[in-house]
Order: structure tokens, then sequence, then C-alpha cells
């Protein structure tokens, strides 16, 4: 990846990769999780506090057998299924989980279940040979494999469930006699005495990511099944392919989203909300026909209440707008409460932050505040009231007030045309 980060933390969808295979994990409630890290494993043991998991350190790189082994200490006095999967393969669903362990307990209970895939370009994966019934006759990595061998369209994932009961046994019969010098946990397959299976899923599901650009490619696939899911449940998508939702968007019924809208963790839209085009939405909530943008940047913690406003050019953060509140046009507002029915003018900035603090807002149901004016927190607003336009409010307005800052107009009746007169002169003097 070319990264200070860790391969496992680089994001899909505003997930670490490994947050998302972990989260699919959690639905089957495992007893025991535990993720093996060699380099930069603090990090990860960062990512994953929290999770349930535990680490094991693999120390030194000598193949998937060889990884697997680390994790014997943590898995002591378990007895139960184990299921091995990689941190760079974040996509697999819990449905595919469930269907190795399935297969893993079926009558003729195989020694190992891999999951295996057919992928449209099937490169350098190690293949699987199989029989009708899904019995593994033979595993081999590409590098290892024959021409016939490299021509079988069924690959391994790398993925797999073994009883707790033989692994660690076949692991310590399994060597490192390859061309790598390395221990292959695809070995412990094709040890004499018992049959292991197969069975697939779809390409997208094991896709793995080694490179930015497997990153990018596993994430256009992601978003490509999000949006078809969004639209299959009710949200239309004016141009489907320029909306990038993230891992835990939310969306209601009859939501419009228009071109070039970006949704970053947190955000929930109710029913028949829209937002706009070219807007950005991250740890927001839009309530039930609610309207946002164009052009508008929702920050962690705006909450757009029923049918509020949240016009072109504005930034809402930590703030919350009442029913039927409006923001139309540029402007910054920033750790407020905005009562229902409130109408903000064009370019009215709530004066947040000092330097040291941030202060609060409160501006009540149905006031009024004229355009470019700025109100410096703390404050408070009273329902009903007017600021006049360009006003700087640094004390509370009570009430249906009126407040005006600003200093009485003074015309001067001729000056512009003097003026002008007098620097043509100048001009034509030098």
């Amino acid at each position: 990846m070319k990264s200070a980060r860790h391969k496992v933390l680089h994001p899909v969808a505003g997930r670490p990769m490994l947050l998302h295979l972990l989260a699919s994990v959690s639905e089957l409630k495992p007893e025991r999780q535990v993720v093996v890290a060699g380099a930069g494993r603090e990090q990860v043991e960062a990512a994953v506090a929290g999770t349930g998991a535990v680490i094991a350190v693999q120390d030194k790189q000598l193949g998937t057998g060889h990884a697997v082994a680390q994790a014997h200490d943590a898995l002591a006095g378990f007895a139960g299924d184990i299921l091995i999967l990689y941190g760079d393969v974040p996509l697999v669903r819990a449905e595919t989980m469930r269907a190795m362990l399935d297969r893993l307990n079926q009558g003729d209970e195989p020694r190992a279940v891999v999951l295996g895939f057919r992928p449209a370009d099937a490169a350098a994966y190690g293949r699987i040979i199989a029989d009708g019934q899904g019995v593994i006759e033979k595993m081999v990595e590409y590098k290892d494999a024959d021409a016939a061998e490299r021509a079988v369209t069924l690959c391994n994932s790398g993925l797999m469930a073994v009883r707790s009961t033989d692994l660690f046994v076949l692991l310590d019969k399994i060597g490192n006699d390859n061309a790598a010098g390395e221990y292959y946990l695809p070995d412990i397959v094709m040890l004499p005495g018992a049959q292991s299976a197969v069975i697939e899923a779809e390409a997208w599901e094991v896709a793995g990511v080694n490179s930015r650009a497997e990153m990018a490619s596993v994430e256009a696939d992601w978003q490509d099944r999000r949006r078809a899911e969004a639209m299959r449940d009710g949200v239309t998508l004016v141009a489907p392919d320029t909306v990038f939702f993230a891992y835990d968007t939310v969306l209601g019924r009859d939501v419009l989203i228009e071109p070039n809208v970006v949704f970053g963790p947190g955000v929930t839209v109710a029913d028949n909300a829209t937002i706009r085009a070219f807007s950005h939405l991250e740890g927001a909530d839009i309530g039930v026909g609610a309207e946002v943008g164009p052009y508008a940047r929702l920050r962690p913690g705006a909450k757009v209440g029923p049918k509020a406003k949240v016009g072109n050019f504005v930034e809402i953060k930590k703030a919350e707008l009442g029913e039927g509140a409006k923001v139309n046009h540029l402007s910054y507002i920033g750790d407020a409460i905005i009562g229902a029915g409130a109408n903000i003018g064009a370019g009215t900035i709530t004066c947040n932050y000092d330097g040291f603090f941030k202060y609060r807002t409160e501006i009540g149901a149905a006031a009024f505040i004229g355009s470019n004016s700025a109100l410096v927190a703390p404050v408070k607003i009273g329902d009903g009231a007017i600021v006049g336009a360009g006003s700087v409010v640094t004390k509370n307005v009570d009430a249906d007030a009126l407040c005006l800052v600003r200093p009485a107009q003074d015309a001067k009746p001729g000056w512009a045309s003097r003026f002008r007169a007098k620097m043509q002169a100048r001009k034509a003097a030098k």
C-alpha cells in the first residue's frame, strides 16, 4: 500500500477493512476472536479495542499456515469450529461464514471447508480441483501448478472452516517444501486421512486488497451494490454512479438524491427528504421531508428537523434546526439550536469559537435573522425576534424584539460626482 497505515486499516466505505470483517463475524456471536498480526500490530491492536478480539503476534512472516499457528495459545481450551479469515478480504458476508460452518458439520464431516470462487481472471490464485459433490481432490498454489491445473477456474480464497480439535494437529504436520519456502495453510487439506470440501462464493465477496488500485476496485464494487440496494428500497438516485455511501448510511423511503452527493459515516435520512446536488454529509440526521443543498456541507452533530431547509453554500456543524427552519444561503451555523420556523438570512455566521473554547447560540422559534449578521456566542435570540441585516449581536435579544446593531446611515449629496471630478483632474495633471 506504500503507507504508514497498516494495510487492513485502510477504509472501504468509510470503515477500516478489518472492522468490516469483524462486524460480519460478530453476527455469528463467536465465543472468541483472534487477530494475528505482525508488523504494525500496535495499530491493529488499537483499532480492535472494544471489539472483543485479542491479538496474536506473528513475529516472522513464514506463510499462512505459520500465521494461523500463532493463534494456538489464544484458542487454548476452545472446543468448537474455527473460521480462518483474512483482514484484507473485508466483504465476506455472515451468511457465507454460516454456510461454511454448516458444510463443516454435515453428515460426511469434512476435515475442512474451503471457500472457493471463480473470478473473471483466475490470474495467480491457487487452484482447487474438486469432484461434482464439492469434495476436494487437490489444492495447489499457482506457482506450483502445472498447465492443466492452471486451466482450472475454481480458485482458493484462502478462507477456511476447521474444527478446533483438528486444526493445530494438522498444522503441525505440514512442511515448507515449496517454491516460496513457506508453510501454506491449504496444505492441511491434502494431508492423508480425511477428505475436505469446497463451497463457492461470488468473486466480489472474497476480493482481496493488496494495493491502492485493488482497494479502489473493492470500493467501486461495494458502492455499486449499495446503490442498487438503495433503489430497490425506494430511494431515487438521479445519477447513481455519482453518489457515494458510507457503510452505515440509513435512507428512508421516497428519498431523492441528486447527482454528486457524498455520505460520510453516521448519516440517517428520513422519508421524503431531498439531498440536492454536490452536497457532503457526515454524522448528520435529516428529518422527514427536509431539504439539503445544493452545495451544502453537514458536519457531525448536524440535525435537520422535519421540513427544514439547508440551502446552497451552507455549513452546519453540531447544530439542530427545528421543524420548518430555513438556512437558505451562504451561512455557517455551528454549536447552535435553531427553533421551529426560524429564518436565517444569507451570510449569517454563528461566531462559536474564540480560539480557545466553543460557545452556543440559541435562536428561538419563528425568529428572523437578517442577512450578513454575526451572532457572537454565547447568545440567545428569543422567539419571534428580528435581527436587522448587518448586525453584530453580542447580547441576548428578547422575544419579539427588534435588534439593530449598526451605525446610522449618513448620505452626502453630490459627493460622488465631486470626488470623480477631482480624481480625473489629478490624473490629467500627471
